[in-house]
């Protein structure tokens, strides 16, 4: 079900993406939107999606390189890039749990060996 979600909005994002250049291009359409306040909300709702949605890649990664390319991804590709990243962790997942999907490894070990 995750990996569908994740492969209609890339497809989804795709076509959008296509229909909005054939039309214009990002600069030009912007220059328009941006006074727009309805535009500017939405425009950081977005990015503050993609930061939030990018902390929980900063946990998952262990690399400062790894962790940067990450967010320009995000902040560039927006939903391709995070539907990517999900993709990407569901694949190496042996056998789905949310939690192996959300902890990092030595993360989920333990919590496998801790009693509760």
């Amino acid at each position: 079900l995750l990996v569908s979600l994740c492969v209609a909005v890339i497809a989804c994002m795709s076509w959008i993406t296509i229909t909005a250049s054939l039309d214009r291009n990002v600069i030009r359409a912007g220059n328009g939107l941006w006074p727009d306040p309805w535009f500017q909300a939405t425009l950081m709702d977005a990015y503050f999606a993609f930061l939030t949605f990018f902390v929980w890649v900063a946990y998952k990664e262990k690399s400062w390189l790894a962790r940067g390319a990450w967010l320009v991804a995000i902040l560039l590709l927006g939903n391709f890039a995070m539907s990517a990243y999900v993709l990407w962790q569901l694949s190496k997942i042996d056998q789905f749990t949310w939690e192996a999907l959300l902890l990092r490894r030595e993360h989920l070990q333990r919590l496998s060996q801790d009693p509760v």
